[in-house]
């Protein structure tokens, strides 16, 4: 087959090895037959990789290099040569690929470079009318080499894999900044803010189309996006297409503010993550636009431009959620447009969220959730406040972090959207007896908002129904919190006291590994997976699998929390799950949180269906102890090696390696990974207790509850007069 080898860097060399880029080092400095650079420069060495893989082969380094892996390195070197196939063609092709079965895509890897491009060129052709500005396709024969691996990877990895590949590519050639994904667990309160189960949805500023898919995994059938960015758009239409085949999906390139792709569309629901703090929004040129019902926005707020252009797409009584920046409001520049909104009863909600919920993370955001008034519709009295961010680190309270995934994931997402959600639903279901919760929910009149300020920050609002919280029951709360922190502190001194390890020796101890891939191979595990809908036709079924139905979840944050189940059924809509068992080893998909990459599960894990973004690892116990196989899959090394991405990295379960030892030395090992397991489970409830227990008392101390100790003696000395 005339197909040229591809040249890698020393870091692709340490993700086909499964090793670190350190260990690379390592044999180039020791070994002498390790190849010779073929390119680059003395700082940057690119190695041919056919003598790569030559020279791993006879190491007994069986290659762990990934379809997605090799698509991303061809990608790169067609770059570098300057080949003529466009990213746009490509993502055509992906979507065309993902319909066709296993055999016709390994017959497409198997086809000269002449016919492959024509086989190629001919499919992303037949999906051309389904992608926004899509220009006609034309490949050449220097593209063949990341044809035949694109087609590779949609049929070992499935249509998602090769797109977020593709993406990453062309979002680093677009050089465009600022655009992010909304974390999926903040979509998924978005969604959840809707009431009812909406039909068609529309995002003006889609993104990637998280917030649509997670629509669309609620029911919604009609889904609608626009974004300015075409590379987004793009991206968004063939994600969507890939993973709900039952939706329809119409997705436009432009700028929804001034060149409206659905001028005429009226949606069940709206949802949207706008740009903001944007000054040339188009301020002046649509000055007399019908959009601003509620007044004409100023130039530094073209948040409240997005807000009524969501209104303005929605049905009489439909709801719409936005996720906007603290500053829309309280801003002085906004107020007008702010009055409006709240004496016509469009705005129902604002729901301040922890710091770290989304980029910019340094910022709190907030969801507004708004209502299009009915023509004769009861009059609307009140709003509500919410603020979630109270116990929001990772752990929670017990009353209940792409980039910027990190401290998004390690938020308590479980506890603040339960936080907002109850209130929420409290509110809309009769909003004139809502009580609220002190500090965290309150109902506030449409008469007392509309002053000269017109402050809309949740944080203001609710922290002034403080002083409904009587005094012993928040001072008997304490005690009882204390009490725990008290018995937790114990119980974690215990942990740590463990000292059944010691020194290898002058140095560290080297053993055979093998890959989790070789090991299922050779029936001492099982890798099970997740199968969404849309990619059941190619996955291998084991039988392991049950349709998704009302089980609990168990996430990847749940795995980094310590915490039992807690997703959503509705995320997997559709989907084949496998049902976790006692003594199943269960692995993060995706690199950045906080905490553990993996754990043994339990009873509270099992019957729960495993999660979309969570690896499955079933060893046979006759052969791999399991606490010993989650500590080495888990290890910070293993998971650098086996990992892959620029923006988000995602874990190649295969590509983990394992020590070979006997079953003995295994569960030795095993009970320290469960001692160490153990020590950061105190740790994290330690700092729940102790995050919660600062939080009762620094509110009881501001909010008058509570008194400083010799405070407290004064006031019983003078017969407790409230003046003190």
């Amino acid at each position: 087959m005339p197909q040229s080898s591809a040249q890698v860097t020393a870091a692709e060399i340490s993700r086909i090895a499964g090793v670190t880029r350190a260990t690379v080092s390592n044999w180039r400095r020791r070994h002498e037959d390790f190849p010779a650079p073929s390119g680059g420069t003395d700082s940057s060495p690119l190695y041919d990789l056919e003598s790569v893989r030559t020279w791993l082969a006879s190491r007994g380094h069986t290659s762990a290099a990934t379809p997605s892996e090799e698509l991303r390195t061809t990608l790169r070197l067609r770059a570098q040569s300057g080949g003529s196939g466009t990213s746009e063609g490509l993502l055509l092709l992906v979507l065309a690929a993902a319909g066709h079965a296993t055999e016709e895509l390994t017959a497409a890897t198997e086809l000269s470079d002449a016919d492959l491009v024509t086989h190629a060129q001919r499919d992303a052709a037949t999906a051309g009318d389904s992608v926004p500005a899509a220009d006609p396709v034309r490949f050449e024969a220097d593209d063949a080499t990341v044809l035949r691996a694109l087609y590779a990877c949609v049929r070992d990895e499935g249509g998602e894999a090769a797109l977020r590949v593709l993406a990453e590519r062309e979002l680093e050639d677009s050089a465009a900044s600022g655009a992010y994904l909304t974390p999926a667990p903040l979509a998924d309160l978005m969604v959840r803010l809707i009431p009812g189960f909406p039909s068609s949805v529309l995002d003006p500023a889609c993104g990637g189309g998280t917030l649509l898919a997670a629509a669309a995994r609620r029911g919604a059938r009609e889904l609608y996006g626009q974004d300015n960015l075409p590379v987004q758009a793009r991206r968004s239409a063939v994600s969507l297409m890939l993973t709900t085949p039952e939706a329809t999906v119409t997705v436009r390139a432009a700028d929804s503010l001034r060149a409206d792709a659905f001028p005429e569309l009226i949606a069940d629901a709206v949802l949207c993550n706008p740009p903001y703090g944007v000054r040339d929004w188009g301020h002046d040129e649509l000055a007399y636009d019908p959009r601003w019902a509620y007044g004409v926005p100023a130039r530094a707020e073209s948040e409240l431009a997005w807000v009524q252009h969501a209104l303005a797409h929605l049905a009489p009584g439909g709801y719409a959620a936005l996720l906007l920046p603290p500053a829309t409001a309280g801003r002085a520049s906004g107020r007008r447009v702010r009055k409006e909104l709240v004496r016509s009863g469009a705005l129902r909600a604002v729901i301040a969220l922890p710091v770290g919920a989304s980029v910019p993370l340094h910022v709190g955001l907030q969801v507004w959730v708004l209502q299009r008034p009915e023509p004769g519709g009861p009059e609307r009295k009140s709003v509500l406040f919410v603020d979630t961010s109270a116990g929001a680190a990772a752990g929670g309270t017990a009353s209940g972090r792409t980039r910027g995934v990190s401290r998004s994931a390690s938020l308590d997402w479980p506890g603040v959207t339960a936080r907002a959600l109850s209130a929420w639903r409290a509110f809309t279901e009769d909003p004139d007896a809502f009580e609220g919760e002190p500090g965290v929910a309150h109902a506030v009149g449409v008469v007392d908002l509309l002053d000269d300020v017109v402050d809309l920050t949740p944080a203001r609002l609710v922290r002034a129904s403080r002083s409904d919280i009587d005094p012993a029951e928040l001072s008997a709360e304490v005690e009882a919190t204390r009490r725990d922190l008290a018995r937790a502190a114990k119980a974690l001194a215990r942990a740590a006291g463990h000292e059944d390890w010691s020194a290898a020796g002058a140095k560290a101890r080297e053993w055979r590994t093998a890959t989790a891939s070789d090991l299922a191979r050779g029936g001492a595990l099982t890798l099970l997976r997740t199968v969404p809908e849309g990619a059941r036709g190619r996955a291998e079924d084991d039988g392991s699998g049950v349709r998704a139905g009302g089980r609990a979840v168990l996430t990847g944050s749940d795995i980094s929390r310590g915490s039992g189940p807690t997703g959503d059924p509705a995320e997997l809509r559709g989907a084949t799950a496998p049902v976790i068992t006692v003594g199943d080893v269960l692995v993060r998909a995706v690199v950045g949180e906080d905490g553990p990459m993996a754990r043994v599960a339990g009873e509270e894990d099992a019957g729960a269906l495993l999660g979309l973004h969570v690896h499955l690892f079933r060893p046979d116990p006759k052969r791999l102890d399991a606490w010993f196989l989650a500590g080495f899959l888990g290890s910070e090394e293993n998971i650098a090696g086996a990992s892959t991405g620029s923006t988000v990295l995602s874990v190649s379960p295969g590509r983990l390696r394992v020590p070979l030892l006997p079953l003995e030395e295994q569960r030795r090992y095993g009970e320290a990974f469960r001692h160490v397991h153990a020590l950061r489970a105190e740790a994290r409830r330690a700092t729940r207790l102790a995050e919660e227990t600062a939080r009762l008392l620094a509110g009881g101390l501001t909010g008058g509850q509570l008194l400083p100790s010799r405070e407290a003696e004064k006031v019983r000395g003078q017969g407790g007069d409230s003046s003190h």
